[in-house]
């Protein structure tokens, strides 16, 4: 009998990453690949991706509704509720052996928690890091703390998954998926690029997404501003916006995004939507990735190019010589750019090495799942780091 995982999505970026992973489930002929694809997939403000998903031939088993039609702490609140009900019934019908989830939104949390309610065991994706910035953090132990498996990017993470009281055995470190997309994707050439994105790129050229930090109060618009104040007064660059998430606070961002774009149309464009070919190719082609985005972190090092990495959504994760942090304001967000353009950075960028793996985290995590007895149970044992037991 084959075994069923289950995929669950609930953004783009998600499945851009969960995309190689999935091919090696339905390649596998012992396998049987479902997928749930909720959250801003299903969203017309966000471009309704899950026609994404469509394309790339991967059949949707459930699609669940959880409301996105407000990024208050009630609307994100009532969100995380119906996608724990949403997913309950979900995995009621579809009865998978475990399922597969990655990160740490909200959407992820409510799939977390109802699988943990319904029995079903989990195999949780990029566990073991830190974003202090962002109350995504305590989701992301949370959803360790209710998980079975552990696929970490680095060793570090692997370290903290124990030290949350995780059985060494069932913890792995596998490296990032975002690598296996870098190695393995055919990128579009700098003319197919600009035909696709109907542009014409400049001799400097950034590529900008900024999420909300969400552990703060009502900072979003003003540090938003901010960056925006210093990217309006550089010259010969093109500005390539990529929206904000269904976080609280994002739309204010984005109505931000589509009135700088409205006042600066020729050197500027905000895509709701890129999929994982387009931004990924057009990464190869910019100067930095600026903003507070994991890509800036974790994919961006791999094409040795800066970072500008504003305020705090990010503290903790590994850093990297291509990484500028700066405050969120005005005078510190303008040093970062000196400092980006410099020679001395720039010939730095030459020896920087990604610590994210070497494009195989998708094979390795495909054949833990699969040779996972999910039989086993779902009692766990406190990994006590200070003695080497189990208690």
């Amino acid at each position: 009998m084959k075994k069923k995982i289950c995929v669950v999505t609930g953004s783009r970026a998600e499945f851009g990453l969960l995309a190689p992973l999935m091919e090696e489930f339905r390649h596998d002929k012992d396998i049987l690949l479902q997928l749930i694809v909720t959250g801003m997939h299903l969203s017309s403000d966000y471009g309704l991706t899950y026609k994404e998903i469509e394309n790339e031939n991967f059949e949707i088993n459930e699609k669940i509704d959880i409301s996105l039609t407000s990024d208050t702490v009630v609307g994100i609140s009532k969100s995380t509720g119906l996608a724990i009900e949403g997913f309950a019934r979900a995995y009621e019908r579809l009865k998978p052996d475990i399922v597969v989830l990655l990160g740490d939104r909200f959407e992820i949390l409510g799939a977390a928690c109802a699988a943990c309610i319904c029995k079903v065991p989990i195999a949780h994706i990029n566990g073991g890091e830190v974003t202090r910035g962002a109350f995504d953090d305590c989701f992301r132990h949370s959803i360790t703390k209710m998980s079975q498996l552990h696929f970490a990017s680095v060793e570090e993470y692997r370290k903290r998954i124990i030290q949350l009281g995780e059985d060494p055995n069932r913890v792995f470190n596998v490296g990032a998926l975002g690598v296996d997309n870098i190695k393995s994707i055919k990128l579009l050439t700098k003319e197919e690029l600009e035909v696709k994105l109907n542009l014409r790129l400049k001799k400097y050229n950034l590529l900008v997404t900024f999420h909300p930090v969400t552990l703060e109060n009502d900072t979003s618009e003003k540090h938003f501003q901010n960056l925006l104040d210093v990217l309006v007064a550089l010259e010969d660059t093109y500005i390539i916006f990529t929206k904000a998430n269904a976080d609280t606070s994002g739309r204010i961002i984005n109505k931000m995004i589509d009135e700088y774009v409205s006042a600066n149309d020729t050197k500027s464009i905000a895509i709701t939507s890129m999929g994982q070919v387009m931004y990924l190719s057009t990464m190869q082609f910019v100067d930095a990735v600026v903003g507070n985005s994991s890509s800036g972190i974790i994919e961006a090092p791999s094409f040795k190019i800066g970072t500008i990495n504003i305020g705090d959504r990010q503290n903790g994760r590994i850093r990297l010589g291509s990484i500028i942090d700066c405050r969120p304001l005005k005078d510190d967000i303008k040093e970062a750019f000196k400092r980006l353009y410099s020679e001395d950075f720039q010939r730095g960028l030459r020896d920087i090495i990604s610590p994210y793996g070497d494009g195989n985290a998708a094979k390795r995590i495909s054949s833990i799942i699969k040779n996972y007895n999910t039989g086993a149970g779902l009692k766990k044992k406190f990994y006590d780091i200070n003695f080497g037991t189990q208690v």
